[in-house]
């Protein structure tokens, strides 16, 4: 049996009131974020019929982490725009706003997407 840590079981608990309150249709999917020890994942998502629309992993970039978050932010909103998707919720799984987070949503402000 997995041991739960406090840090998962609170991100898991803060995940769940985003969640609770963020929906995404098919005008403004729901960005959601994971972000993993290696990568970040991020997909767009229409909540009303349960399907992803878009998704990416990051896998290159730059230097560092932060520097690839940002890189793959970006890229995801040039894929959304071509997808004629310019609105979106944005869900950041629970992660606290900073880091590789905050890196990725600026990168995804600068594609175009508002949010």
């Amino acid at each position: 049996m997995a041991k739960i840590n406090a840090k998962t079981s609170m991100r898991k608990r803060r995940h769940m009131k985003v969640r609770f309150l963020v929906t995404g249709t098919q005008d403004r999917p729901r960005l959601s974020v994971y972000r993993s020890n290696k990568y970040i994942h991020a997909q767009l998502i229409d909540d009303e019929t349960g399907k992803t629309i878009l998704g990416l992993v990051s896998k290159e970039g730059g230097k560092n982490k932060t520097e690839c978050a940002g890189f793959a932010g970006k890229d995801l909103a040039k894929l959304a725009q071509e997808k004629k998707i310019t609105q979106v919720v944005f869900d950041r799984g629970g992660f606290v706003y900073a880091g590789r987070i905050k890196a990725f949503a600026d990168g995804a402000r600068e594609g175009g997407l508002v949010f």
